[in-house]
């Protein structure tokens, strides 16, 4: 019997030969006692009585062929495959095109089939219809989901949280201190009485003026907070770092006037400038391609490899300027021998050493005699020593720095400069070793 078994004009797209392992070609055999896996075989492995493993040559087959009509007496199941793929490959209406892809029907034959049973056939068209009534009544019977509200974040107070969040309450839409926070104060003592004086009542009435307009400026603040989502500083620091550092500049230059335009229309004024920016750095890009006279992306691919070759054999030159400027003092000297002896060997300097360019270096702070030093460890000692830090101050920077560790589940570098309010060089040497020595864990 005669079955439909593959549509594709490609022969690799077949199954191979059980037999033979050659790509098939119409019409072929299918085992129907085997399976699965389908057990094929050409009609030469068919004829020799090929057996295999489960397959027995007097198995039941079938003759898989795609050469009989399906819409068209005249047109084969292989041609109409033929004529979709060369309309999908040539475009709707070039004609010429597809048929001289095909190959067995004329320009003529094949607009005329197409239109006919393709694009005027009323029993594709009705299917259609019904497919798209069927998908707007599942839509309009479908119920719409409902999920719950997430409970809004509630932050102690004065937490690192509460913080960044300019002390704003989500649950009460409001924040711990607003705005003119001592507006109120104003009209505590003031009380309207019958026999108040036409000028005391207009001065009570001119305070009560004022603070209306106080109050409309609080709500004026507010509203361009919400609006512009400055309530969490640090996601739009992050939001603002994405950017490049021109655009970050533009930025920082417009954020002036957002107030006056509004959020979207001043997101689509600095994304609008962003994609200019980048575009001009393309430009500028393959205007440096052009110039060193490239003119393929293989080749340009090839000039940035090399490009950054040569910067970095530059960078490695410089070291020798460095060594000359340590080698001036015989104690830097060695610290910084030290110090690439470590990276050579693939540890971790234990405190980054200080350029002495233009001045000398402070000596080491001398702990002896100085509260709290019992109860530091010889690295912490250290540390106290290199960065002149009392131990009682650097003991209290640990414990703010490990407490806000544990309620956050780890600590960035922003986070202890905010808890830290100390010399910006410090807080990271201090980050940094508690980090390196396991007290505390990045976030």
């Amino acid at each position: 019997m005669d079955r439909l078994g593959s549509f594709s004009s490609d022969p690799s797209d077949k199954p191979p030969c059980r037999g033979c392992s050659s790509y098939l070609m119409e019409p072929y055999i299918k085992c129907a006692e085997c399976g699965p896996p389908p057990f094929f075989l050409c009609l030469q492995c068919f004829t020799r009585g090929f057996e295999y493993k489960k397959h027995q040559s007097d198995h039941t087959y079938e003759i898989m062929t795609s050469d009989f009509p399906v819409l068209d007496p005249s047109w084969t199941a292989q041609e109409e495959m033929a004529l979709l793929e060369a309309v999908m490959d040539c475009g709707f209406g070039n004609w010429q095109d597809v048929a001289n892809q095909m190959c067995t029907k004329t320009k003529e034959e094949c607009e005329k089939h197409y239109m006919k049973h393709f694009i005027n056939n009323p029993l594709f068209a009705s299917t259609l219809l019904n497919l798209k009534q069927a998908e707007e009544a599942k839509t309009a019977d479908t119920a719409i989901p409902f999920h719950s509200a997430d409970d809004p974040p509630r932050p102690t107070f004065d937490s690192l949280l509460s913080r960044d969040m300019a002390g704003y309450m989500p649950a009460r839409a409001d924040f711990i201190e607003e705005f003119d926070n001592y507006a109120e104060w104003d009209l505590r003592d003031i009380d309207f009485v019958e026999d108040d004086s036409d000028i005391l009542h207009a001065l009570k009435m001119a305070v009560v003026d004022i603070y209306h307009s106080r109050l409309k400026e609080r709500q004026r603040r507010k509203k361009i907070i919400r609006d512009h989502g400055l309530i969490n500083l640090r996601k739009f620091q992050l939001m603002e770092r994405r950017y490049p550092k021109e655009v970050q500049d533009l930025y920082e230059t417009m954020r002036r006037f957002a107030r006056i335009v509004g959020p979207v229309e001043h997101d689509k004024f600095i994304e609008s400038h962003a994609l200019e920016f980048e575009l001009r750095r393309e430009i500028k890009r393959l205007q440096e391609y052009r110039t060193a006279g490239i003119t393929n992306f293989c080749s340009a691919r090839t000039y940035d490899h090399l490009k950054k070759t040569r910067e970095e054999e530059r960078l490695k030159r410089t070291m020798l300027s460095e060594v000359l400027q340590y080698i001036q003092d015989s104690s830097a000297c060695q610290q910084w021998l030290r110090r690439q002896a470590d990276i050579d060997s693939g540890l971790t300097p234990p405190i980054p050493m200080a350029s002495n360019s233009g001045r000398r270096s402070a000596p080491p702070l001398n702990l002896t005699g100085l509260p709290g030093t019992e109860k530091l460890n010889e690295k912490e000692k250290e540390l106290c020593q290199m960065v002149r830090l009392v131990p009682g101050a650097y003991l209290e920077y640990k414990s703010a720095l490990l407490n806000e560790c544990n309620k956050q589940g780890g600590l960035r570098l922003a986070q202890a400069r905010a808890l830290i309010k100390i010399d910006v060089n410090k807080t990271r040497k201090i980050y940094d070793f508690l980090i390196r020595e396991g007290y505390i864990t990045k976030a």
